[in-house]
């Protein structure tokens, strides 16, 4: 589609039928790593480890004061790595590459360096028109790393994020329901002669695999609802053990809510995740029974949901105690951090092997379809879609 800012001259966009051979020769990056503004948002994109890899492969960091202080990190374990230190919070956003969580603000992309490459997430629905045209008005290439995919298709960051959130939501369940918290007193943990916990997860997928994971070797008893026999078949094979699952009937999961101590939500749906658990199927639960609605971030499963915050995370509503913070994994900044660490460095380390993001683009389908804009160009058609933007695909623009 024509763009009339583009770049791009109507030759260049224009279909080639043949292109010569491409070499890779290796080149150096320079990265940027701002200390992360958003609210309650701890967690840095690279570890000092990660840094030290870089380093050592010719790569300058420059890292904003305290970025990695709410995971624990300290400056001198960055230095000690080879990254340089700055108070200068523009400077660092002047680099070449910038490296970031969260997506940067209106105010943050406007110190970008144009034609920089942006890394970060994208959270398509917390953003709006300007933050595009921002990037376009930069000529910025920007890369959503929850849309990357490795070799097999698969999509790490949201895998890797949604394990950690699985395995979170029973800690946090079991925290809650300690007496000291104005829980039931109940104790994960399968001790003689008292009767197991009982969990019931919505959603098998990643985030339901590891919370039952986390609820079974915890002794509990688990009950695992989902709409495909295919996602149920595939967590029993995972976690390599028989547990109790259900499609999606009314009446079985009516059943199990209301015997339930524990209940996970974590369906999620195209859009918005779709409500399973409507407000009379939450009433008919245990007095002090714990909903911990990881899919909030995505308008939660259960009816009676509304978003909390890690300060005041819960509330009560019909006797049943209600834990819906968006971003679980960022309580846990320092497991997350590493997390997301191990995500990003070979992709630095391939870009620069490749010798720039273009060649990688060219050799690497998987980092391709993370990418959203190329030097100002919108590449991604959903995006377009979304906020009613033009766009041209990205095939068009590297051969």
């Amino acid at each position: 589609m024509h763009k009339p800012t583009s770049p791009f001259s109507r030759e260049q966009l224009l279909p080639k039928e043949e292109t010569l051979e491409l070499t890779k020769e290796k080149g150096t990056l320079f990265i940027g790593i701002p200390k992360e503004t958003s609210f309650q948002e701890k967690r840095v994109c690279l570890t000092p480890d990660a840094v030290n890899a870089l380093t050592s492969n010719g790569h300058r960091l420059l890292i904003e004061s305290g970025a990695g202080e709410n995971a624990f990190f300290q400056d001198h374990e960055y230095s000690e790595a080879g990254a340089e230190i700055s108070n200068d919070r523009a400077k660092v956003f002047s680099c070449p590459v910038i490296l970031k969580v969260e997506p940067p603000t209106l105010e943050e992309i406007g110190l970008l360096k144009p034609k920089a490459l942006l890394i970060s997430a994208l959270q398509l629905k917390m953003q709006n028109k300007d933050y595009f045209k921002k990037l376009a008005e930069k000529q910025v290439s920007a890369l959503g790393f929850e849309f990357i995919k490795d070799q097999e298709g698969a999509i790490n960051a949201v895998r890797q994020i949604s394990e950690i959130a699985g395995s979170a939501s029973i800690l946090i369940a079991s925290e809650i329901m300690s007496i000291t918290n104005d829980g039931n007193g109940l104790m994960f943990g399968n001790v003689s002669g008292v009767p197991p916990t009982e969990v019931v997860i919505i959603g098998a997928g990643t985030v339901g695999e590891f919370a039952a994971r986390a609820a079974i070797g915890l002794g509990a008893n688990v009950r695992v609802f989902d709409h495909s026999i295919t996602k149920l078949r595939a967590l029993q094979a995972n976690i390599r053990q028989t547990v109790y699952t259900s499609t999606m009937q009314p009446k079985n999961l009516q059943k199990a809510l209301m015997r339930c101590d524990v209940a996970i939500g974590a369906a999620k749906g195209n859009n918005r995740a779709p409500i399973l658990v409507n407000e009379a199927l939450v009433e008919q639960m245990k007095s002090g029974a714990v909903i911990i609605d990881v899919s909030i971030d995505m308008g939660g499963c259960f009816e009676t949901s509304e978003i909390t915050t890690h300060d005041n995370p819960t509330f009560i509503k019909h006797d049943v105690i209600h834990y819906c913070v968006p971003n679980i994994s960022a309580r846990y900044a320092r497991t997350s951090s590493v997390s997301i660490s191990n995500i990003f460095t070979p992709y630095l380390l391939k870009i620069a092997e490749d010798g720039g993001i273009e060649n990688s683009l060219r050799f690497d389908h998987g980092l391709k379809n993370g990418l959203y804009f190329y030097h100002g160009v919108l590449t991604n058609k959903s995006v377009a879609e979304w906020f009613d933007l033009d766009y041209s695909d990205i095939n068009l623009l590297i051969f």
